[in-house]
């Protein structure tokens, strides 16, 4: 199996002194492994960041056995983000999600397409709350599309318009934002609480049921905003 492509890298572990093993969502074959020789020399591995796009030569016996890559430097994101701590998590969590949500060799360019759209985000004023609405359409491309629209009651409480679940275990107050996606939110307590609601879906509806567990990075990304 031979062929070209363009990927972004979401993964990478030392393989032995001079390589590394790296998973690559690419546009036309979905997430990949394969070997990166040479790797770890100083020609390469500087542009191996987590988030980086690539073009790879892909080169494998059959599609049983773990291939090898042979890559240059398509576009450097990541490197802009060194001095940004937040928003470094923020990719780190972002491409966590791809590795873990995503089967080998499944086509989905949606994903792909959604990757190349994702640092925009990042540039804008409003990050977070775009982030999280990045989230959103990211379980939706795979299948899991949270309507919250259908979830929730409007009720007025102290003159001010809410959105209360409709769930008979446990009534919650649904940020407006999820909802409504009308308005710019900087409010970090609001924007905390649309994380922790989509983070409580995520496990319950997608890493539970499929024995996975929350990323550590996404962890780590909330706590860096409280």
């Amino acid at each position: 199996m031979i062929w070209k492509d363009s990927a972004f890298l979401i993964s990478k572990n030392k393989y032995n002194e001079n390589s590394i093993i790296s998973e690559l969502y690419t546009m036309n074959y979905g997430k990949v492994s394969g070997i990166i020789f040479g790797g770890t020399s100083k020609k390469i591995k500087n542009y191996l960041q987590i988030g980086n796009r690539l073009h790879v030569n892909y080169h494998s016996k059959s599609i049983n056995k773990i291939g090898y890559f042979k890559v240059e430097i398509e576009k450097a994101y990541t490197p802009f983000y060194f001095d940004n701590n937040q928003k470094l998590l923020c990719i780190t969590s972002a491409f966590n999600l791809i590795k873990i949500l995503t089967v080998d060799f499944q086509k989905n360019e949606k994903i792909f397409h959604q990757l190349e759209n994702f640092y925009e985000i990042l540039n804008v004023k409003n990050w977070i709350q775009k982030y999280i609405y990045w989230e959103l359409e990211l379980f939706k491309h795979l299948g899991y599309d949270l309507e919250l629209k259908n979830l929730v009651d409007k009720k007025i409480i102290d003159n001010k318009l809410e959105y209360i679940s409709k769930s008979s275990h446990e009534k919650k107050i649904v940020p407006n934002f999820l909802i409504d996606k009308n308005e710019d939110i900087l409010d970090i307590k609001m924007l905390l609480s649309g994380l922790k609601l989509v983070g409580d879906y995520l496990e319950k509806s997608i890493l539970r049921p499929n024995s996975l567990n929350q990323p550590l990075s996404r962890i780590q990304f909330i706590n860096t905003l409280k």
